[in-house]
Order: C-alpha cells, then sequence, then structure tokens
C-alpha cells in the first residue's frame, strides 16, 4: 500500500488551537482524544485490510471465523453472534453469506431450537482463521504502532471507555 505523503503539521493539534480559539476551551481537549482515536482507528484499520484483503476478507469476515473458531463446537447461533460482535443481525447474515459462498462457514438447523440457525465454521474457514491470524500477528498485532508500555496503557484507557459506555 503506498502511503500518503505526511502532512506538514498534525492537523488535530490544529483543530485543537482552534478550539479553543473560538471560545470552545473546555472541551478542546476532549475534541481532541475523540477525533484521536477516530484517526487511530483509521489507520489500524488500513493496516489490517491491507494484511486482510490477499485472503479476500475484511475485519468483520475475520472476527466471525475467529468466534467460532475459538467456541466450543465451531459453532454459534446467528443471534449470539451479532450479540458477541456487537453487530446488526444483517450484518451477521451479510458475512455468514459471504463466508458460506466462499466455502468458510455453512449454516445449520439448531439441534434444540427450530427457529434458530448456526453458523459454523468449516475446515477451510479455520485454515483461513489461521493463516490470516498469522499474517495479522506479524504485521500488526507485533508492532501496532506503539511504545510497549503504550500499549498496556492505550487499552487500558480504552477498556475504562468502554466500560463507562456500558459496553460490558
Amino acid at each position: 500500500m503506498t502511503q500518503p505523503k505526511p502532512l506538514p503539521a498534525d492537523p488535530i493539534a490544529e483543530a485543537h488551537r482552534q478550539w479553543k480559539a473560538h471560545g470552545w476551551g473546555g472541551v478542546a481537549d476532549g475534541m481532541a482524544a475523540v477525533t484521536s482515536v477516530m484517526r487511530a482507528q483509521q489507520i489500524l484499520l488500513a493496516r489490517v485490510d491491507e494484511v486482510l484483503r490477499p485472503l479476500d476478507l475484511t475485519f468483520a469476515r475475520y472476527e466471525l471465523l475467529m468466534l467460532l473458531l475459538f467456541s466450543r463446537r465451531g459453532s454459534l447461533p446467528l443471534s449470539r453472534i451479532g450479540s458477541l460482535l456487537q453487530v446488526h443481525p444483517t450484518s451477521v447474515t451479510s458475512a455468514v453469506d459471504r463466508l458460506e459462498a466462499r466455502g468458510q462457514v455453512r449454516r445449520q438447523p439448531h439441534p434444540t431450537d427450530r427457529r434458530a440457525v448456526l453458523a459454523e465454521i468449516t475446515d477451510e474457514g479455520r485454515a483461513t482463521a489461521l493463516a490470516a491470524t498469522t499474517r495479522l500477528n506479524e504485521s500488526v498485532f507485533a508492532d501496532p504502532g506503539l511504545p510497549e508500555n503504550g500499549v498496556t496503557e492505550l487499552v487500558d484507557l480504552l477498556t475504562d471507555l468502554r466500560s463507562r459506555a456500558g459496553d460490558f
């Protein structure tokens, strides 16, 4: 992936300065924090997408494969997948459709609940999930772009944010 030319100055720092200059100094730090997290998400997602693209995966489909891989039976009800991944049922259906078309997941009737459908990972899905994990571990997770102590600090801060938001 070709990296864009770096900007000569930090636009978020400039926005922070402008917030203060326009009388919003009391919330300037919060604006800079939110904007920084959103920009960091874009940067990390671009790195992840670059790694997953050759496997024809999105991060959402990768997460679904890993959730199934980690499940006790290799299968979960679609409604449970949506709950665990915190996504709308339509997103689960779309991801399962795509993975099923590639032979990585198959739908199965639930053994005890006729209203429910299970998504079950296939051998192809397991192989793809493991290959993607190897690539992500090497190219992204081993060096997310922060100093080692910064990773722990960031995870702790974001865990607090998610907890306060009622995420868990």
